[in-house]
């Protein structure tokens, strides 16, 4: 992106003669004709300044302030999240743990398998709406502080700072030719690039995998292959994203960039330059008053473009690709207090602040708006399900499997007698004891179960087969209702049982 243009001075008929006898004979004519013509004075024309020259690597300049402090606190507690949470314990196992071999989520003490996967799609929703409602709100804040592709982008800064200095350094680097000391450099730079992506995807690969098993099992080469390839596919994800593609995946990949303007309406917390006191912009001394220059508060410094990770100018107005970390901010405070100026002429503001729709201190009061309101309600309604879901949500489940092989049959005391399948489905992280009664008729018998109980293993699934039996004269010819009373209790003090009813079928003679 460009910052503004700069004049320079006319050109001479001589300079415009002689550029015109070098085009074709038509032009030469045209150029003949308009110099026979009475002369006036020449407009001056604009020259570009490229800040990031089209199809180069944007070397952003690091912005300091208090978004950038923001953005630094972010990234840490994201990444503590990231990298610390998988080596908590939690009851004797990995405090979060997605065990997909064994299909079986743990989350601190919340123990999900397979049956409680809606709970894991109310999670997702409650992710998706809460950022439609945060963007409504707020803009692209997500974006600019916790999205892992701005992120890890951060950190890549971070280490091309750290190993090859500020973005004039980084910029007289890349022109240098190549030798020992650029060598130095980049092989130190790589290096460190390589150890944090490596890590990275170990890290994602303990998500998965016991982190405690995974690391020793990788340095001896004896993880499995699964786990080897989740490492290193997100290793390598995160050097291409991060390293190589940067900003190209915000200009041209991400989707939420698209769709993010059918989420912002009039009231929407964005950054925005304020045209009207910035211009007229242009370039002045620190000692020039206002009223000697008749410019606008914009210096026309381009720090705004220089500190931006994707390259764009704020001045042009709202674009898809900006992000909303807030660097353009920093930098124009900068370079505000430097020459005196109030500070705010790029801020977080809204589009109806801007047209003087209502003052700046009303922003938060135009926070109850219908499509604010509509998507918390949502977001309310599944964070209520969610939880409520969670508290009724049984740590026991059965299934009650007719055995097709055997539809009735008579047993040794001469009352007809139905087999079935019982499956057995421990959610929990300690054993429980499964006991069992059936009811349906006066006289009706339930065996296949040990005495004292059934012992169901924690987080295991078994199952069992068991009959049911019935005086002949009670199961006529048919179909007839019957139910299964089930009571559980987890083998732990202080546990108080739960009962579990389930319906099932007798077929008669």
């Amino acid at each position: 992106m460009s910052a503004d243009t700069q004049p320079r001075e006319p050109e001479t008929p001589q300079e415009h003669e002689s550029q015109n006898h070098q085009a074709a004979p038509e032009a030469a004519a045209q150029a003949k004709a308009k110099s026979d013509a009475p002369k006036k004075t020449a407009k001056p024309k604009s020259s570009v300044i490229q800040i990031h020259p089209a199809g180069e690597r944007i070397h952003p300049k690091k912005a300091e302030g208090r978004f950038a402090k923001l953005r630094i606190a972010a990234v840490l507690a994201t990444q503590f999240v990231f990298f610390v949470i998988p080596w908590f314990n939690w009851n004797g196992r990995q405090a979060v743990l997605f065990d997909i071999p064994e299909r079986h989520f743990y989350i601190f003490g919340l123990s999900l398998g397979m049956g409680d996967l809606i709970y894991m799609a109310l999670l997702l929703m409650i992710c998706a709406f809460g950022l439609f409602w945060w963007t409504t709100i707020a803009g692209r804040l997500w974006c600019g502080y916790s999205c892992p592709q701005t992120v890890y982008t951060e950190v890549m800064l971070w280490i091309d700072n750290l190993v090859e200095g500020d973005r004039n350094k980084r910029l007289k680097l890349e022109k240098s030719p190549w030798n020992f000391t650029k060598i130095r450099i980049k092989a130190t730079k790589y290096l460190l690039i390589f150890l944090f992506c490596a890590w990275t995807g170990i890290t994602f690969a303990g998500w998965f995998t016991p982190i405690r098993e995974l690391v020793p099992n990788l340095l001896t080469f004896s993880a499995g292959g699964g786990s080897m390839f989740a490492a290193a596919f997100y290793g390598f994800m995160t050097f291409l994203l991060a390293h190589i593609m940067r900003e190209k995946v915000c200009l041209h990949m991400c989707p939420y960039a698209r769709f993010q303007s059918a989420m912002f309406d009039h009231d929407t917390l964005i950054i925005s330059y304020d045209a009207e006191r910035g211009e007229p912009r242009g370039a002045r001394k620190k000692t020039a008053s206002k009223e000697e220059t008749h410019l606008g508060d914009c210096i026309n410094c381009a720090m705004c473009v220089q500190v931006c990770p994707v390259g764009i100018d704020i001045r042009d107005g709202l674009q898809y690709q900006c992000i909303g970390c807030a660097a353009c901010i920093d930098a124009c405070d900068e370079i505000m207090d430097k020459m005196s100026y109030p500070r705010g002429l790029i801020r977080y503001t809204t589009e109806g602040a801007l047209q003087y729709d209502y003052a700046e201190k009303d922003i938060k009061k135009r926070l109850l708006r219908p499509r604010v309101a509509g998507y918390g309600a949502v977001l309310l309604v599944v964070i209520i399900a969610f939880l409520v879901g969670l508290s009724m949500r049984a740590t026991m489940e059965v299934d009650i499997l007719k055995d097709r092989g055997v539809m009735v049959r008579e047993n040794s005391k001469g009352w007809l007698e139905n087999a079935y399948n019982l499956r057995v489905l421990n959610y929990s992280e300690h054993d429980q004891l499964l006991t069992a009664k059936v009811k349906g008729f006066d006289d009706i018998a339930l065996t296949g179960l040990p005495e004292g109980g059934l012992r169901v293993p924690a987080r295991e699934t078994i199952t069992v087969p068991v009959q049911v039996s019935t005086i002949p004269e009670y199961a006529d010819k048919g179909s007839h209702p019957i139910e299964f009373e089930f009571t559980y209790r987890e083998l732990k003090e202080g546990t108080e049982p739960e009962t579990l009813v389930e319906e099932a079928t007798f077929i008669g003679e």
